[in-house]
């Protein structure tokens, strides 16, 4: 008996010490800071970021450590980040954005450069959470970030910076405005030039502008977050040695993974050393991704798209394991005078793709301060896709420059299925060059061919690809023009009555066709 009562005991220690280490984090220690302990107060209604500030000043003050949201709804303005902070936000924590009206959110710091990438690029401290030239920044947690009142407008911030002819919505949504800087939140995290950075289990809803902005960030990592939003979902610009892994993008409105190089550092710095894997991107209705509903928008964006600011150019990436939902396809484009090189894509999926599959494009828009090179693609490894639902407009285009073109492109193991729909009038369509125009598919408009379209490329290699469609198609399954060395394996198209398999402009050179019979009628 007596054994039994001091084993009872000794348990009932224990579980009181495993009580007290649960609720450790819920006072203040040398490396725990409760936000709760610095004043906030989490009902959703009083302003909160100034207590959570204070946490992360006090945690900052003491060398680092973990400044803990639990539980509650915070209303917040900016939250300021500092090094060798851990933000934790805890399960059922809720980072809500405050409204423009409460003039919450810091100003935008003064702007020097020229304007070669819209406001939104240029400013970083109106944002919901916002870090500057900061070492170890970390947050994580199984909790929500909301928006709330960020808006994702950004007329107003491009006429500070000057940037654009038509400038439309220049409104400050009532944010204060004072002395050429305005307290206009549109961003939930904004880092700049930080270095190891982790964002890790969050989920982000209505992100405004961004849901997350990188711009000159080192050895980042970006894993398991959901990001339902408005506009863009991450933003990778100007970003070395990242790795963006299992993470849910919906952006109806606009792109939801886009690696970027713009030139707002002022310097060329390209984005290299990326890897993209085991993603999920998609352009449903905002909202519907969380709640389970997935409701499709017609035309939503989504998608994962390299450019199209690319001052700086790409180099030494890895996108695989992506699927794409209700949303347009996977695109590269250098249109800026940079280099766009060594680039490895590798199984997608993609289901009711919008406009294409595949868009690889070079331009001369030239965002760039005395740019005198043209644009450049190069290297290039497309692997193991599977497309359907694609839209009219085309399935793979591929489009160079005339004076200078893309090289070294390989497209193997991929079945594409178009809704099809395209006329004879579709068909004898010559597609206008791009030219300095936005690189935007829907410039050109319809293309020639429903699966396969390139033009003004070196060493294009296509194998075991198999195109068909839905709706009966009398455009040719695949169109080329302009081609120094075109060598295509195992080409499986599905033709209509009256319809070529595919078309060769009298400048295609050094052609080898193998195991296509259809090509050989």
């Amino acid at each position: 008996m007596k054994n039994h009562f001091i084993f009872a005991a000794t348990l009932s220690v224990l579980l009181l010490a495993g009580g007290a280490s649960t609720n450790a984090a819920e006072t203040t220690g040398p490396n725990y800071f409760n936000v709760r302990t610095f004043g906030a107060l989490g009902d959703g209604t009083n302003l909160d970021s100034p207590a959570i500030n204070r946490a992360i000043d006090a945690a900052a003050e003491a060398g680092g450590g973990t400044v803990l949201v639990p539980a509650g709804t915070y209303l917040n303005g900016s939250i300021h980040l500092q090094s060798n902070i851990h933000l934790l936000i805890d399960a059922g924590a809720t980072i809500l954005g405050a409204p423009q009206k409460l003039n919450a959110y810091d100003f935008t710091e003064p702007w020097t450069n020229n304007p070669y990438q819209d406001g939104g690029h240029c400013y970083f401290h109106n944002s919901l959470i916002w870090g500057e030239n900061l070492t170890n920044v970390f947050i994580t947690g199984n909790g929500t970030i909301n928006g709330g009142g960020l808006v994702r407008g950004d007329g107003l911030l491009n006429k500070m910076v000057n940037f654009g002819s038509e400038l439309k919505n220049t409104s400050n949504y009532g944010a204060e405005v004072k002395d050429g800087a305005v307290r206009l939140g549109n961003k939930a995290i904004a880092l700049k030039l930080c270095k190891n950075v982790l964002i890790r289990d969050v989920t982000i809803f209505h992100g405004g502008h961004f849901a997350i902005l990188v711009t000159g960030c080192d050895n980042l990592t970006v894993d398991n977050v959901t990001m339902d939003t408005d506009r863009d979902g991450i933003d990778i610009d100007c970003c070395r040695n990242t790795m963006v892994s299992n993470c849910r993008i919906n952006s109806p409105n606009d792109d939801g993974l886009c690696p970027k190089s713009s030139y707002a550092l002022g310097e060329i710095r390209p984005t290299e050393n990326l890897t993209i894997v085991n993603c999920q991107v998609s352009g449903f209705e905002e909202g519907t991704l969380i709640d389970g509903t997935m409701k499709p928008k017609p035309g939503g964006y989504g998608r994962i798209k390299f450019g199209t600011e690319a001052s700086g150019g790409f180099r030494n990436c890895t996108v695989a394991n992506c699927t794409f939902r209700s949303c347009h396809g996977f695109a590269l484009e250098e249109v800026d005078g940079a280099i766009l090189e060594n680039i490895t894509v590798n199984n997608l999926t993609m289901m009711d793709v919008h406009d294409y599959a595949i868009y690889l494009t070079t331009g001369k828009r030239n965002r760039t301060p005395g740019v005198t090179t043209n644009s450049r693609m190069k290297n290039i490894l497309i692997s193991n896709v599977i497309a359907d639902g694609v839209g009219k407009m085309s399935g793979i285009q591929i489009m160079g420059l005339p004076e200078q073109p893309i090289e070294g492109v390989r497209l193997e193991n991929i079945r594409l299925t178009s809704n099809g729909g395209g006329t004879a009038a579709d068909a004898a369509i010559k597609p206008k060059e791009l030219g300095t125009i936005y690189p935007e598919p829907g410039r050109i408009g319809t293309l020639p061919a429903y699966g396969i379209y390139a033009r003004h490329v070196k060493d294009l290699e296509l194998a075991n690809i198999t195109v068909n469609f839905v709706t009966n198609d009398l455009r040719s399954a695949a169109s080329f023009a302009d081609i120094d060395g075109l060598e295509i394996d195992n080409f499986k198209p599905r033709v209509a009555d009256g319809a070529k398999a595919a078309v060769f402009a009298g400048d295609v050179r050094h052609l080898i066709i193998r195991n296509s019979p259809a090509l050989r009628k």
